[in-house]
């Protein structure tokens, strides 16, 4: 009996202490249910993003406080953005409007980014992503820019053909006054028969660089020769010339080529001379060369107009380009000089993957440089130090 009292007690005192050191032990706290945490509604939208990364035009996203969070490098070009703030005050008024009423919007914005630099045109809109704002730019500068020069044009095209409209109609009236007068009638019909074809002239030039715009010359290229181009250009003028005894002289490469319309790189060599021509005294040269020129691996031919006749102003060589602008208006209108010229020789230049320069100074005469890409062939490169050759053509 002593054995099973024995053994009873150490079963209780064994359960007693476990239950015991149940109670002392800590258990384990149970996790409780989190709420799924929401999203950050000042945070881009990774589909958002994605496709600011891939637009051309310009873009910015601002948060509820007006904070950038994201813009594009020409949004920062543009002078939109600096830091995490839009710094253009008109931008910033029209997001606080479409924040709050959520209505997309559109302005048309002239940015200065400095006192010489040009303005910067652009057209904004403004658009709210859910909390976010999204303004998208695009450049309207270069389109701005034609705008303003087919307006230009279409002023000057009007004011240079009332003048000598108005100047035929003024002397059709002379010529009817003076009817009874055989030698004012002669006069007046020899200025009618002068305004008549600075007007035919003027017509024909505007057709022609119409013309010329909307032709692209390398799209059905041929090969040009520059001894035939020069010879042409040449002899177009030779009665001008002769008229008013400029000798005109042809000097430099022979066989040159380059790829393009013959006719084009005709009138624009032609042009060049006949200004040359215009502003020359009796007795003085225009002499009209090419020749071959490099750059890098790149070869050109170089075609040059100089003449030593009064030369141009520094002041005025920025603009002798543009079209209608005349140096010396009084002696251009005498000679039936239209304002175009030059601005058919640019445009043909460009339009061949050429660029037109000039050196001038007053009472010294200009050179015009015409340069070209060569149509090259290895058999055809001339001998190292080919004489230039030069042919003296009587006017």
């Amino acid at each position: 009996m002593t054995w099973f009292w024995i053994g009873l007690a150490g079963v209780v005192l064994g359960v007693g202490l476990g239950a015991l050191l149940w109670r002392r032990t800590p258990k384990e706290p149970v996790p409780e249910p989190q709420p799924a945490e929401e999203p950050d509604e000042d945070e881009v939208p990774l589909g958002m993003s994605e496709v600011i990364n891939v637009l051309r035009s310009s873009a910015v996203v601002l948060d509820s406080s007006d904070q950038v969070l994201q813009s594009t490098s020409q949004a920062r070009a543009f002078g939109l953005v600096r830091g995490a703030r839009i710094v253009v005050p008109m931008v910033l008024d029209l997001v606080r409007q479409v924040r709050a009423d959520g209505q997309i919007r559109t302005t048309e914005l002239e940015l200065r980014r400095g006192r010489v630099s040009p303005s910067l045109y652009l057209s904004a809109r403004v658009a709210k992503v859910g909390d976010l704002v999204l303004i998208l730019a695009e450049d309207r500068t270069a389109a701005r820019r034609v705008e303003e020069t087919r307006r230009d044009f279409v002023a000057n095209v009007s004011h240079e053909l009332k003048t000598p409209i108005g100047a035929i109609a003024l002397l059709a009236e002379a010529v009817e006054e003076a009817a009874d007068d055989p030698d004012a009638v002669l006069i007046f019909a020899n200025r009618m028969g002068r305004e008549a074809h600075r007007l035919s002239e003027l017509v024909k030039q505007i057709i022609e660089l119409s013309r010329l715009q909307s032709d692209d010359p390398l799209m059905t290229a041929n090969v040009s020769e520059i001894d035939d181009v020069l010879a042409e250009a040449v002899d177009r003028c030779r009665a001008r010339a002769q008229a008013r005894s400029v000798s005109l002289t042809v000097a430099g490469e022979h066989d040159l080529r380059v790829l393009g319309d013959s006719e084009q790189l005709t009138t624009a060599v032609a042009n060049l001379v006949e200004n040359a021509v215009i502003y020359s005294e009796a007795g003085q040269k225009v002499v009209v060369g090419a020749r071959r020129a490099s750059e890098a691996e790149d070869s050109f031919v170089e075609l040059t107009v100089t003449d030593n006749g009064i030369g141009i102003s520094a002041k005025e060589l920025p603009r002798i380009f543009e079209r209608f602008y005349r140096i010396d208006y009084a002696r251009s209108r005498d000679n039936g000089g239209t304002g175009l010229g030059l601005a058919i020789v640019k445009h043909i230049v460009a339009a061949h993957g050429g660029s037109v320069s000039v050196w001038s100074h007053l009472g010294h005469g200009s050179t015009f440089t015409i340069r070209l890409p060569e149509l090259t062939a290895k058999d055809d490169a001339p001998a190292a130090g080919q004489e230039f050759a030069q042919e003296e053509i009587s006017a």
